[in-house]
């Protein structure tokens, strides 16, 4: 059986080192479209060592982002790559993420869901430096084909959008290269570079990748609605909904509320298509 849930459940975490500096900290930053205009005073927080601080979404790309590819190795999951989707992705923030650190990734699979047709694999991320815990990044990866196992459907995570208008639309330009440039913060997939690779697996030109869409997204809320202060986000969670090419543009609408902000996430060009969902940024 390709995937035996209590195997994967009871198998030891992964423990590696990881580390990061003020470089790969920038680079990040750039690959989600940081530095326009280059000389802006908000925007040099994003892209200048003596003014940096860390979006913490970087969490998702720290030490290469190598703790989902080691979950997809652990005893009793035996799956098509080629099967596999990044469902969703969230962040707990124990405390603000330096602009250089050294680290310990402990990671695991923290559950394995049975949708019928499909299964969901949580895999766990949990980070701590010297002085304790950092964050905890959990990577909802969707596998077609290995549900009916006879596993937990697993909770809902759906956030209800309100019934009003938004209290803010922000558009996020997509440059024709952004893949291309976030791609060098470790996800290598050719799915995202090579038009060759992408027709294969069905599309008409590579495709940005989910997590710099998330990456953007957050960074949007944090510019406008948190004023500019990334040490505010406690936690950030989103479902990966559809598509986006670069070229396009992101329509990311918000709606604040005590504690958190809601958020929809749409490619303008297509007619609103959605990209990201049952989207939340908790924050003090």
């Amino acid at each position: 059986m390709p995937i035996d849930a209590a195997k994967a459940l009871a198998a030891a975490p992964r423990v590696g080192a990881i580390g990061w500096d003020h470089k790969d900290i920038q680079l990040y930053h750039l690959g989600l479209g940081a530095g326009r205009p280059a000389t802006d005073p908000d925007e040099l927080r994003y892209t200048l060592e003596s003014k940096l601080h860390v979006l913490p979404s970087f969490a998702t790309v720290a030490g290469a982002g190598m703790a989902m590819l080691g979950g997809l190795a652990a005893p009793g999951i035996e799956v098509n790559l080629a099967a596999v989707l990044h469902g969703g992705h969230s962040i707990e923030l124990h405390r603000p993420i330096p602009v250089k650190g050294e680290a310990t990734s402990t990671s695991k699979v923290a559950a394995v869901y049975d949708k019928g047709k499909a299964a969901v694999i949580v895999l766990r991320s949990e980070v701590a430096d010297a002085d304790g815990p950092l964050w905890t990044s959990d990577a909802q990866l969707f596998v077609r084909g290995e549900g009916g196992f006879g596993g937990e459907r697993g909770p809902s995570v759906s956030s209800e959008q309100p019934g009003r208008a938004p209290d803010r639309t922000e558009e996020r330009r997509i440059r024709e290269d952004q893949a291309l440039l976030y791609r060098l913060s470790g996800d290598w997939n050719p799915l995202h570079a090579d038009p060759e690779f992408a027709k294969l697996a069905g599309f008409d030109q590579p495709i940005l990748h989910g997590l710099c869409s998330y990456g953007m997204t957050l960074k949007a809320v944090v510019d406008t609605v948190l004023d500019g202060d990334v040490s505010r986000v406690r936690a950030y969670r989103t479902r990966f909904a559809g598509i986006v090419f670069p070229g396009e543009t992101l329509r990311i609408r918000m709606w604040q509320e005590p504690g958190r902000v809601l958020v929809s996430v749409t490619a303008v060009e297509r007619d609103d298509a959605p990209v990201l969902a049952d989207t939340v940024v908790e924050h003090a």
